[in-house]
């Protein structure tokens, strides 16, 4: 599936970037600097220029107001969905401001309920997106750290599997952190829900 890369200018790893000629890179503001480091042109460049000293040559811009109802992660995925891509793989959403990370699992969630995959590649973890679903964790050794967050009100027919502590059918809201601090308890693991969104961090072992 291809895939659309978004690269933030939160902390960056370039752990699994590695875009395809299917693919599509979008630069949100000051995530430009890092792509310019590895030697990758993004497809566009696209914010408002808060995060970034100078606008580049040779790069399409679109270029919006500090002033707006939006951020420059949440365009540069709403152009990314509008372009047809449904699979997402965030960089540089991390780190940093926290209220820019929290915004950026927000707009995670949302995608996911609109049919599309999320994850975001952070230095020391994975947060994955699921929505009335099936997720098979990467594989990670024994005793890997993983939670699992509900995204909205509640979700319910929650399962977990391969897991040091495992759910059948269980319910998570958003009021109790039920699912966080798991484990893997083999390499491979499986999480489902029925019928709401999780948001599921996994460690990089």
């Amino acid at each position: 599936m291809p895939t659309c890369y978004i690269v933030g200018a939160g902390e960056f790893t370039a752990r699994g970037f590695t875009p395809a000629a299917e693919d599509m890179v979008i630069a949100a503001d000051g995530g430009y600097t890092r792509l310019a480091e590895m030697g990758v042109r993004p497809h566009i460049l696209m914010g408002d220029f808060d995060s970034l000293a100078q606008r580049p040559e040779g790069v399409p811009i679109k270029a919006f107001p500090i002033a707006k109802d939006d951020t420059d992660m949440g365009l540069a995925m709403a152009e990314g969905l509008a372009c047809g891509y449904s699979d997402f793989a965030l960089y540089g959403a991390g780190g940093g401001r926290l209220d820019h990370t929290l915004a950026n699992l927000q707009l995670m969630g949302g995608a996911s309920r609109k049919g599309a995959t999320v994850r975001m590649v952070c230095e020391g973890f994975d947060v994955f997106t699921l929505t009335n679903g099936t997720l098979k964790l990467p594989p990670r050794a024994q005793g890997t750290l993983v939670s699992v967050f509900c995204h909205g009100a509640q979700a319910q027919g929650v399962t977990l599997r391969g897991l040091q502590y495992p759910l059948t059918n269980a319910l998570l809201t958003a009021d109790h952190p039920l699912g966080v601090s798991n484990a893997f308890a083999a390499q491979e693991a499986e999480v489902m829900v029925a019928q709401g969104t999780l948001l599921v961090y996994v460690a990089v072992s």
